[in-house]
């Protein structure tokens, strides 16, 4: 039987160890929940309608307040110094949904949404599906991931969807398994507010391979700015290039591992969790649990014996500080 078209899907805590393998069925019985839902790619972006019209005929009430035109690779910008507009959408959702377009960026929209048009905080913030992948540090300039991060700075927890293509037209296994997910969260809400980030591999329902739980890799890639001349004489640059294949993972960051290490974790199990980068190349949905805070461990470990004086120069200390 095809892996979602019997409403279930696996869930593998661990890549190629003797990991146990967790079944998530969909549950009739699932609460309704109050979503909000926006994205990068626009207000008439298929990924996004097909995300929120599979939540909407679940039960869920939707709410979905996304750009009014493209806004991908924005990051987490603000609109700052001119007026956000938002207009009512009909006729292109759900009959239950409620939709916005907005002129801003989508941490805008959600922003705007948290603040101005939703009645109440929603219970969770959806961000997609996205159309391509948000793998490694793509992240950090993803527009997808920062509209959901920013439910995660109010106290939300948030999911990024992206469908690992930018020609696939197919985002009803991606929306399947949002809506089981989400059914399989209301019943075990996460422990804190988080940012799940899932990448769905673009390929037959029946040919993803489960669902992996994993760190975030590193995505580089190799950065080509192709010269033009503009019709008046002009000098302008297109940025392009292609992904790096084969780039060294990173080890965990130490803050994580102390963290872990005091609440009694398997680090050894922990260090071997395989990233996104890693498994979605073999069809496995990618899961990545995210955070806003970046600070560097390390960084302040290596840096604590730094101390500063008035005319600006460091000096380094060996009393350390205190």
């Amino acid at each position: 039987m095809p892996l979602l078209e019997r409403e279930q899907f696996a869930l593998y805590t661990g890549f190629g160890r003797s990991h146990p393998t967790y079944f998530l069925s969909s549950i009739s019985t699932s609460p309704a929940m109050n979503l909000l839902i926006s994205n990068d790619d626009g207000i008439f972006a298929l990924g996004i309608r097909t995300l929120a019209n599979t939540l909407a005929a679940a039960g869920h009430r939707v709410t979905v307040v996304c750009p009014d035109r493209e806004r991908s690779a924005t990051g987490h910008g603000l609109t700052l110094h001119k007026p956000i507009r938002a207009d009512v959408v009909e006729s292109v959702f759900h009959p239950e949904v409620q939709a916005w377009a907005c002129s801003g960026t989508p941490s805008d929209c959600v922003k705007l949404a948290l603040g101005a048009l939703m009645s109440e905080p929603p219970d969770m913030v959806l961000s997609g599906i996205n159309h391509g992948s948000n793998l490694g540090t793509d992240i950090l300039y993803s527009g997808t991931v920062s509209a959901a991060m920013e439910g995660v700075i109010e106290g939300i927890s948030s999911i990024a969807f992206s469908l690992t293509s930018f020609s696939s037209q197919e985002f009803q296994p991606a929306a399947n398994f949002a809506r089981t997910l989400l059914e399989h969260l209301s019943h075990e809400p996460l422990p804190q507010a988080m940012l799940l980030n899932v990448n769905i591999p673009a390929v037959p329902e029946a040919e993803i391979a489960g669902a992996i739980v994993t760190r975030q890799g590193i995505r580089r890639y190799f950065d080509m700015f192709e010269k033009r001349i503009d019709p008046r004489g002009k000098t302008y640059y297109w940025l392009a290039g292609e992904v790096v294949e084969e780039v060294n993972e990173p080890d965990l960051e130490s803050l994580e591992h102390a963290k872990l290490e005091a609440a009694g974790m398997d680090l050894e199990w922990l260090r071997q969790t395989p990233t996104d980068v890693q498994v979605i190349r073999q069809n496995y949905i990618t899961i990545t649990p995210l955070q806003y805070n970046l600070t560097c461990a390390f960084g302040i470990a290596s840096l604590q014996n730094w101390t500063f004086q008035r005319s600006g120069l460091c000096q380094y200390s060996t009393d350390g500080i205190g």
